[in-house]
């Protein structure tokens, strides 16, 4: 144990260091590279500013809007009726335009990285001065969300499998047996994923009885569905600022700041609004029964918790964690048993309720692991698994099949996983336990089979609220790549713009080079603590030394 300890220690030392010049030499970057190194902080003037980066985040969401709109992007399913607007005829021919599709990626590349800035900025103003309203925030995340529910659903295909799931449902064929090309020729089958079309689903029963039942609302009509769906997801986003508000709050936070670290979030209002996933759903069920658990109502906490596990059940984390925190600061373990029980018995209700609504039973637990057919390099296990799979074969070690080390790997991560999950458990209310759970539920994601971008909202909607320390970096950091995980046209753009037209070039160049340099306004000069404004040789004096 002592040895555990030791090498504990090594390691944290050595993420310190590393992380420390990290975070200096991005600081160094910023000051020398961006037009924050024109500014010095100034005094503090009040909230009045907030207009502008309310506008800026309308224009960046706009421009992905656009990028999204053009009939060949490679940003949503360039596919006959699956959206009112910027799908293809099916009567269509001819070859597709090579200038909009380089337009497309171009405005959607630039609204992407413009988005990053001002939320960036935004973030840091709130972080130095707390105290924002929270009026003019819930009018900012209106104006940034607006261009996202015109849009055709963006980045992802799943809420397409999400409607012929439950265009199954409300014909009384089950999800959890089979996949959505069970329907034959429906509309319902034409834009789902053909990776997807015989897997069964995963999603709790909650979220089947949802489905199903607006697909019975809307005249089974596959595009209505979808766009119900959509709105679906809106209204848990709503909830996720509610929820956030209330638990900084409880947390004695300041509630403007969680509210744009979560519900303004990039993540959120791209994949959770864009992408119409499930996930929102969750995310505002766990985060408002954590906020009632701080808020200390733990029954609230414990029926919304269940509920969040009957949508997605990785919510059951959450779960475990209010009920093992229930007792208080200095519970025995024997105090702790019957808060669990009695988050076991509404867990159990809920299920059980939920699973006869939805009518299917309890298969949609057998389906978790389904996902782990995607080999994604972004999940660290299973990029590990297929890079030791690859090697051994390299070197002549043909028979060990590549499979059989990417399954090694991925158990590896989720049993390392779980052990991190029960030590912050065992942890927590040293911690801060729901900082430990928003970390726990990071790492149920980075550890996992598959890593997508949407399912860091789980834990970083949380760490919104709680974070400490460096988990402020970590927190934007994930929050400004996650949504690039995977995304489609960078290669294009390269390879466009080197053999496209010099007209072409220039205008990408510009609006590129323009979202990433132009001034935003001195707003962004108070995002710097006074003492941080050293000139940027010094800051990278001390990245480099």
């Amino acid at each position: 144990m002592r040895r555990i300890r030791v090498v504990g220690a090594g390691v944290r030392r050595l993420y310190e260091r590393v992380a420390t010049r990290f975070e200096t030499s991005v600081a160094a970057l910023e000051r020398r590279y961006t037009p924050l190194g024109r500014f010095r902080p100034g005094p503090f003037a009040g909230w009045s500013f907030l207009w502008q980066p309310a506008l800026l985040g309308l224009l960046a969401m706009s421009l992905i809007l656009a990028g999204g709109s053009f009939t060949n992007s490679p940003f949503k399913l360039d596919m006959a009726g699956t959206w009112f607007f910027g799908e293809p005829s099916t009567t269509l021919v001819g070859t597709p335009s090579v200038t909009k599709y380089l337009v497309a990626i171009v405005l959607t590349y630039g609204g992407l990285v413009l988005l990053m800035r001002v939320w960036l900025r935004l973030a840091e103003v709130m972080k130095i001065h707390p105290g924002a309203p929270l009026r003019p925030l819930w009018v900012m995340l209106v104006l940034w969300s607006l261009p996202m529910l015109v849009a055709p659903p963006m980045f992802s295909r799943d809420v397409f499998s999400y409607a012929a799931q439950g265009e199954m449902t409300s014909y009384h064929i089950s999800p959890y047996i089979y996949g959505p090309f069970t329907l034959g020729s429906s509309p319902y089958v034409n834009p789902v994923d053909p990776m997807w079309g015989n897997a069964p689903a995963p999603y709790g029963p909650l979220f089947l009885f949802l489905d199903g039942t607006i697909t019975r609302l809307t005249g089974h009509n596959e595009l209505v569905t979808v766009l119900v769906l959509r709105l679906l997801e809106v209204a848990a986003v709503v909830g996720i600022g509610f929820g956030l508000a209330m638990l900084a709050r409880g947390l004695k936070r300041d509630p403007g700041e969680a509210f744009v670290l979560g519900a303004l979030n990039p993540l959120v209002l791209l994949t959770l609004i864009g992408g119409a996933h499930n996930d929102a759903a969750m995310t505002a069920l766990l985060v408002l029964g954590v906020a009632f658990a701080v808020r200390g109502k733990p029954w609230w906490a414990l029926a919304l918790c269940s509920a969040a596990t009957a949508v997605k059940a990785p919510a059951a984390v959450g779960l475990a964690f209010v009920a093992w925190t229930w007792p208080g600061i200095g519970a025995t373990v024997r105090a702790r048993v019957v808060p669990a029980l009695k988050a076991g018995v509404v867990l159990i209700a809920t299920l059980v309720v939920s699973s006869w609504m939805a009518g299917f039973g309890f298969g949609w637990v057998r389906n978790l692991l389904s996902n782990g057919t995607v080999r994604s390099w972004a999940a660290p296990a299973t990029a590990l698994g297929m890079a030791l799979g690859n090697g051994l074969h390299a070197i002549g070690l043909e028979a060990i099949s590549v499979r059989s080390v990417l399954s090694a790997a991925r158990v590896t991560g989720l049993l390392v996983a779980a052990g991190l999950t029960l030590w912050l458990l065992w942890r927590s209310q040293e911690r801060g336990w729901v900082r430990s759970l928003a970390v726990a539920l990071l790492l149920v994601v980075e550890l996992g089979p598959v890593v997508q971008p949407w399912y860091l909202a789980w834990g970083l909607m949380l760490l919104a609220a709680s974070y400490r320390g460096r988990e402020h970096f970590w927190l934007l950091f994930l929050s400004i790549t996650g949504p690039f995980i995977g995304l489609p046209g960078g290669r294009q753009l390269l390879a466009g713009l080197a053999h496209g037209n010099p007209l072409l070039l220039a205008g990408a160049v510009a609006v590129l080079g323009g979202v990433l340099v132009v001034p935003m306004g001195r707003w962004t000069q108070w995002s710097w603590a006074s003492e941080e404004a050293a000139p940027a040789e010094e800051l990278t004096a001390a990245a480099e030394g």
